[in-house]
């Protein structure tokens, strides 16, 4: 279960990290919340993909799925810290006012991670429905915080919570490496 929690956490860092950038905009409640749900939606559904495929390799892997699973998650994270070190991940704040097809993109991008992410925890064998429901309710919550602290916080923050999403990932991997 901290696995799980620690892993929502960090994919919903990246939306909290986008949403201050989307925050910095100016944009109404309606479009908070629109914001909010539609990356929560994202974020719930790419890892069911990820935790069904998971789930069916892991059988075949044996004992060695925490390890793959594990090695993954470093993977990402490292991945997610490079880039984030590198350009400070920042999303253009005009998504707030263009409309559902480029949020849509956007809530896209953020969780295509996820898939990895849900192979991950599918091998450590986190039931479906409750890796959804926890990834879901943080990503949202996360992304509301990031939509109102937008404003206030500034690019500083964004990058951070960039960098520290990509750090937590790796823990979270090392933490199901070592088991």
């Amino acid at each position: 279960m901290l696995a799980l929690l620690l892993a929502a956490g960090s994919l919903g860092l990246n939306n909290f990290a986008a949403s201050i950038a989307l925050g910095l905009s100016g944009i109404d409640r309606a479009a908070r919340v629109r914001i909010a749900c539609v990356f929560g939606l994202f974020e719930a559904a790419m890892p069911v993909v990820g935790l069904l495929i998971g789930r069916e390799i892991s059988h075949s892997l044996g004992s060695a799925a925490h390890i793959v699973g594990g090695l993954l998650l470093i993977a990402v994270g490292a991945q997610m810290t490079v880039v984030a070190a590198r350009s400070g991940d920042e999303t253009p704040a005009e998504v707030a006012d263009a409309g559902t097809g480029r949020l849509l993109l956007l809530a896209a991008a953020l969780s295509i991670d996820n898939l990895v992410v849900g192979f991950a925890l599918g091998a450590y064998r986190v039931p479906v429905a409750l890796g959804v429901a926890v990834i879901a309710v943080v990503s949202v919550g996360l992304s509301l915080v990031g939509l109102e602290l937008g404003a206030r916080l500034g690019a500083k923050v964004e990058r951070r919570s960039a960098l520290a999403s990509g750090i937590v990932l790796i823990a979270v991997g090392v933490a199901i490496l070592t088991q």
